[in-house]
């Protein structure tokens, strides 16, 4: 259950100063539901949760993802300091929280931190009190800076016990970052190195998450460029898996992993249960436009097959990049993914997202794609935000059937069927049911994910799918009166203005600062040949 809100909405008085962290959210189906399902949950605030001293502070977290939108005024009046993170496209649903905090509790310190304030660092001076661009531990010293040494943690360790909203299985990390750099990620953007924790922090991380059926490593890449350290987790993870820590694993591997039959038997042998990779695409051509060369070594069949075969489910991501490529191009390819049983079906798509300081944004600013009026709050991965190849008429009707599959699912049905066939033998259970829950989850991915879609779904407004038109969410309407000066932080962060140019908050914004220059090579240039 999420946080009591039986809360004083006066600040404390006494030396035990309060905390509330929060994982903003705003649902890419523009209503304000919850997704207690959807996997995996969010993390971030059970980390920075343990910046704070345990005897000198009383922490508590809420996730916006699992819970719906945070609108309790006793709750938002409660907290000393109000830690805020989420992703990129979230950055507006901070803004809120903090004009609810400050209305609440004038005295309320805000600090924000994530991609979005990294990527937006002057702008994200004007509204919080404290804007983090570095890694968690710099939680820390702003604690320190705010309240003085003795309030922030002498160690930091993940607070599992205020993670209400993970139940199943246990959410560890053992490395930071990636040592690939794809120009559409939001990593490649900050430049950050890959990082490796000592074994001694992941044991204490994972044994202080209590013994759970199921361990969940949250790295954006597990396997890494460190060979020597990814075969001491494997022994890390054979020891405290035979004391009956955790019975299966799973974790987020980049493509070169499969390279090696041996990593494959590693990890089998250790529990694995589940491997997540980012396929993106099974054109090879794409791939390599995006720097995503890790993807072109090994043919994307040969390399889901082979893991299915080794005995561990194989989950990925497709994105649909209608800027570079046809509806047809695209149509041609969700029918070879379902008509193709040797392989798993996607857990989910996205369009592509010129995610705001990486290198795909900035050479999609240079080529002009992105629309115009285009709100930061839109590069959800459903809306269209850039300029397309076909019609846009028929983009929008491409998307609205590709949200739910239309037109597949018969293709779907018997796809499932087949993969059933073929490892029903060689997964186990639940791995099988995994399998084939990709094709609900593509078919009716709200009901599978949220415990109050099916109200939503019914009484939905229309949508237009274009950011040019696509109205706000409602949740840009305070929930509750807000004092006067914070009402700007209810207007949402323009990306571009009505003739496509970035805007002028985003120009003054510290986005430019690290700008690089552009891809020399020109997609819609190969996508035409």
């Amino acid at each position: 259950m999420p946080p009591s809100i039986s809360f004083p909405v006066a600040p404390s008085l006494s030396p035990r100063k309060r905390v509330l962290v929060v994982n903003c959210y705003v649902d890419y189906s523009r209503q304000p539901i919850r997704r207690p399902t959807k996997f995996p949950q969010a993390v971030g605030p059970i980390f920075l949760a343990g910046a704070f001293s345990r005897e000198r502070c009383e922490v508590r977290c809420y996730d916006e993802l699992a819970s719906g939108p945070l609108e309790n005024e006793s709750l938002l009046g409660w907290p000393d300091m109000l830690v805020l993170t989420g992703l990129t496209h979230c950055f507006d649903r901070m803004l809120h929280l903090t004009a609810y905090a400050r209305t609440k509790n004038p005295k309320v310190i805000v600090v924000a931190g994530g991609p979005a304030v990294r990527a937006l660092p002057l702008l994200s001076k004007r509204f919080f009190d404290y804007s983090c661009l570095g890694d968690i531990e710099e939680l820390r010293e702003v604690i320190t800076e705010a309240w003085g040494a003795s309030y922030a943690a002498g160690q930091m360790l993940p607070r599992f016990d205020l993670a209400y909203w993970i139940k199943f299985a246990s959410h560890v990390e053992s490395t930071r970052y990636c040592n690939f750099h794809c120009s559409f990620c939001s990593l490649t953007g900050e430049g950050r190195s890959y990082q490796t924790y000592d074994l001694e922090n992941i044991r204490r991380q994972i044994l202080g998450a209590g013994k759970r059926r199921k361990l969940l490593f949250v790295d954006n890449n597990f396997y890494g460029n460190d060979r020597e350290h990814f075969h001491r987790r494997i022994e890390l993870l054979k020891e405290l898996r035979a004391a009956g820590q955790f019975r299966n694993w799973a974790a987020l591997v980049t493509n070169d992993f499969f390279n090696k039959q041996e990593n494959l038997t590693l990890a089998k042998e250790s529990g694995c249960e589940l491997l997540f990779s980012g396929v993106e695409s099974f054109d090879s051509v794409w791939l390599r436009s995006f720097n995503k060369l890790q993807n072109t070594s090994l043919p994307q069949v040969e390399m889901i097959s082979r893991c299915l075969n080794s005995g561990i489910i194989f989950c990925y991501g497709l994105m649909l990049d209608l800027t570079t490529r046809t509806i047809a191009d695209v149509r041609r390819e969700l029918e070879f993914i379902t008509g193709t049983p040797e392989i798993s079906l996607p857990a989910f798509i996205t369009l592509s997202i010129p995610i705001l300081g990486t290198p795909y944004f900035y050479e999609c600013l240079n080529d002009r794609t992105i629309l115009p009026e285009t709100k930061l709050r839109d590069m959800d991965g459903i809306t269209i935000v850039q300029k397309t190849l076909d019609p846009m008429d028929e983009v929008v009707q491409f998307v609205r059937d590709v949200e739910q599959f239309r037109g597949l699912r018969g293709r779907i049905l018997k796809h499932t069927m087949r993969f059933f066939q073929l490892y029903r033998s060689k997964l186990n259970p639940l791995q099988i049911a995994i399998g084939l829950e990709q094709g609900l989850l593509l078919s009716a991915h709200t009901l599978m994910t949220s415990s109050t879609g099916l109200g939503w779904l019914k009484q939905r407004r229309q949508r237009t799918f274009v950011s040019t038109t696509e109205p706000i969410d409602q949740l840009y309407t305070p929930a509750f009166r807000v004092d006067a000066r914070l009402r700007n932080h209810f207007q949402p962060t323009m990306v571009t203005d009505k003739s496509g140019n970035l805007t002028a908050d985003l120009v003054n914004s510290g986005l430019l600062k690290h700008r690089t220059a552009p891809a020399q090579i020109d997609r819609r240039a190969v996508a035409i040949a």
